[in-house]
């Protein structure tokens, strides 16, 4: 009876869950914005061996977002994750210039799975408070987000251990889904924004 009374409680107030999936490459910083989000603290973290998965509450929306270990060997593994995924959260370490095309390379692998055809997709450029990172702009263009037809899509510059820009793109992130899931659409025309 409590789930029952939870899900008209969340109906009638608004409530909506979302499932989002969070990768990037290894050290961008994915852990640490994920920690700040659910609990508002920066904890020290070590690189993760599999999965995090937390429910992150943001205004009237519920993510339940798995952080996913972004290592080399581990990255096979991220499409076990796609599977009834509304979103993808991709984090970029702005200041690895050397790894960017690495990091395009799996973000487009990502992208056209299959189950991940419809996620609207969010990208943190992150770490820039750190000098010489590369902006939200040079991030875009390494990533080949221009070229994307057809995909619902927002780069967010941010910095994780101050939580800039975190609640801003979970602002684009929440409303677009909500749009999304209001209009029916699974998908919609592409966009972009700064």
């Amino acid at each position: 009876m409590g789930q029952a009374i939870r899900k008209l409680f969340d109906s009638f107030f608004g409530n909506q869950e979302m499932r989002v999936v969070m990768l990037g490459l290894d050290a961008a910083g994915k852990t640490t914005i994920l920690y700040k989000l659910h609990i508002g603290e920066v904890l020290s973290t070590v690189p993760t061996i599999g999965f995090n998965v937390e429910k992150v509450q943001y205004k009237n929306v519920v993510f339940t977002v798995w952080d996913v270990g972004g290592q080399e060997k581990l990255r096979p593994l991220w499409r076990h994750y796609f599977n009834n995924t509304d979103g993808l959260i991709y984090v970029v370490d702005s200041l690895d210039r050397e790894r960017i095309g690495k990091a395009k390379q799996e973000f487009q692998a990502i992208i056209r799975d299959p189950f991940m055809q419809n996620s609207v997709i969010l990208v943190f450029a992150n770490k820039q408070d750190m000098k010489g990172a590369m902006t939200p702009m040079e991030v875009c263009e390494g990533l080949g987000l221009y070229d994307l037809k057809n995909r619902r899509w927002h780069i967010q510059g941010t910095c994780a251990i101050r939580g800039d820009g975190l609640y801003e793109g979970l602002d684009w992130l929440a409303g677009t889904l909500k749009e999304l899931r209001a209009s029916g659409f699974s998908t919609s025309v592409g966009t972009s924004s700064f």
